[in-house]
């Protein structure tokens, strides 16, 4: 049976969406498996989560629902089918959500149907624990940022690149057939002076609620797919590692092959730790930027 440090894992591959509750937005992910739930939520001043194995589940469907009788399985079923699709931004008009918020935690609690009768669940979300938050939100955060980072410097350098091709045409004789294409050459400084003028205020007045756009999450994905790849290489690099004293291998003759080693790294992975404040992420060089263009079309 997977246990809640698996759910965890598991959560970790999945993007975090914008939600509302009432006039309240949130941020929120969740996985759901025949063997329990999890889920954890969001509004950027706090972090609440809840992790339910199917006892639990059982337990609570009775209380709340006395007239199902379904199999435990049904209802982390059907609690799927509710709050996929709220996460995707296609919320069944059908099923209501209210969240109450209290000094131990966060509650959100949902109604609908299920064969033909009426549905209730209710989410009962307790503080998340600050490694929990870390893993989740923080170092993601971090990595994003600077992947971004980094693609800003490549687009920079391939604009400088563009504009020293035009400079180029334009000198060999070239002409623009039509004068509305015409661009002025790229100059970095200023480009971020009118960001920060301009763009950045409205990003920031535009509320919470669009935090991970469907581009954020995707790159949120990608962030989290290479971190889990390197935990891999590094549990399977330190389990080479470490030397196997005689005594304990004389009683296996046939070392285990390299797939299985694999495997057992694979299955024992667990969460993946925090780097070392004294390591920095590795990033792939920029590219060198070429000599800034003179000008355009004149």
């Amino acid at each position: 049976m997977e246990g809640s440090e698996d759910l965890e894992s598991s959560l970790l591959t999945q993007p975090w969406a914008s939600v509302c509750f009432g006039e309240s937005a949130f941020l929120a992910k969740a996985y759901f498996r025949d063997t329990g739930y999890i889920l954890l939520i969001s509004d950027l001043s706090s972090v609440w989560y809840e992790s339910a194995d199917a006892e639990a589940v059982g337990q609570r469907s009775k209380e709340l629902n006395k007239r199902l009788t379904v199999h435990v399985s049904s209802f982390l079923h059907r609690l799927c089918n509710l709050m996929c699709p709220l996460l995707a931004g296609q919320p069944d008009d059908a099923t209501s959500f209210s969240c109450h918020r209290a000094a131990g935690g966060l509650s959100l609690h949902v109604k609908s149907e299920l064969s033909g009768l009426p549905f209730y669940w209710d989410f009962h979300c307790c503080p998340a624990p600050v490694e929990m938050v870390s893993r989740h939100l923080v170092r993601p955060l971090i990595r994003m940022s600077l992947a971004l980072q980094y693609q800003v410097e490549e687009l920079t350098s391939l604009l400088l690149q563009k504009d020293a091709e035009i400079e180029d045409y334009r000198e060999s004789g070239a002409a623009l057939s039509r004068d509305r294409l015409r661009t002025e050459p790229f100059q970095e400084e200023r480009f971020q002076q009118n960001f920060m003028a301009e763009s950045l205020p409205q990003i920031c007045g535009a509320g919470e609620g669009q935090a991970f756009a469907s581009a954020l999450q995707q790159l949120y994905l990608a962030v989290m797919q290479q971190e889990a790849k390197q935990a891999r290489k590094r549990q399977h690099s330190e389990a080479t590692e470490i030397p196997v004293p005689a005594a304990e291998t004389a009683g296996h003759p046939c070392p285990p092959s390299p797939s299985q080693e694999d495997e057992t790294a694979s299955s024992s992975e667990g969460i993946t730790p925090a780097a070392s404040p004294a390591q920095k992420p590795q990033l792939p060089a920029a590219k060198a930027k070429p000599k800034k263009a003179k000008g355009l079309f004149s």
